[in-house]
């Protein structure tokens, strides 16, 4: 039997609602979050460098990086610098003036209310953080979230989507760098481990993923019994 006109009209509206970020995320909003840092002890290291990368969903359900916000981070008073860290993320003096930095507190009022505005605009209830190793990032926004007695952090206290994990399910590398060659996502070696580069490369990466699933045909999700009643009216 043919599908009537009502039911293919119920069937597009109802892809159609769920090609928000809204349904796609479960009423989170993913932001896409990078930091670079003088070590590896959220509590006692000096978070140095910070990128969030907000993300938009086409009417078709496509996802795709949105707003960028950027910030180089002043080390909190009593921070520990680590010259191991230093050297691998090539910020060599944290105090240069010619950084550009700010206060951990002004850099987090910011991006927490840029994500507020976006969130709230995508009809979702809460943010979700982003990253790849997604711990680590996120335990040094909360640190400092915490240290600067900031009330209105927009992200989950602990879930995240982590994309080391996810690109190793979609293209077996956990790597960022070969995780995004895999997925023909141009990387520069050169300008890795600085937060804005990495967090537009996680960002894009995010995005593939998601696509990807799509494409494949794995969203939007029907129940058994809508997928039953379809194949009858065909």
């Amino acid at each position: 039997m043919h599908a009537s006109f009502s039911q293919v009209i119920r069937s597009m509206t109802q892809e159609t609602n769920l090609n928000t970020l809204k349904a796609r995320f479960r009423g989170y909003f993913p932001v896409v979050i990078d930091v670079e840092t003088a070590g590896f002890n959220s509590q006692t290291d000096a978070l140095l460098e910070i990128c969030a990368v907000t993300l938009k969903m086409d009417e078709d359900g496509w996802l795709s990086p949105d707003k960028t916000i950027h910030f180089h981070v002043s080390p909190f008073e009593g921070a520990n610098l680590v010259k191991e860290a230093l050297e691998f993320n090539g910020i060599k003096d944290p105090f240069s003036p010619l950084r550009g930095a700010v206060e951990e507190e002004h850099a987090l009022k910011e991006i927490f209310k840029l994500i507020r505005k976006e969130q709230k605009a995508a009809g979702c209830q809460r943010s979700i953080m982003v990253a790849h190793n997604a711990n680590f990032d996120h335990s040094f926004v909360m640190a400092a979230s915490e240290r600067s007695h900031l009330k209105r952090n927009p992200f989950h206290p602990f879930a995240t989507f982590d994309t080391a994990a996810l690109s190793g399910l979609a293209f077996g590398q956990t790597v960022l760098a070969k995780a995004c060659q895999t997925a023909a996502i141009p990387f520069d070696n050169r300008e890795a481990h600085s937060a804005l580069y990495d967090t537009e490369r996680t960002a894009e990466l995010f995005c593939e993923i998601v696509n990807k699933w799509k494409k494949l045909g794995g969203w939007p999700i029907f129940s058994a019994d809508e997928e039953s009643e379809q194949s009858a009216d065909e």
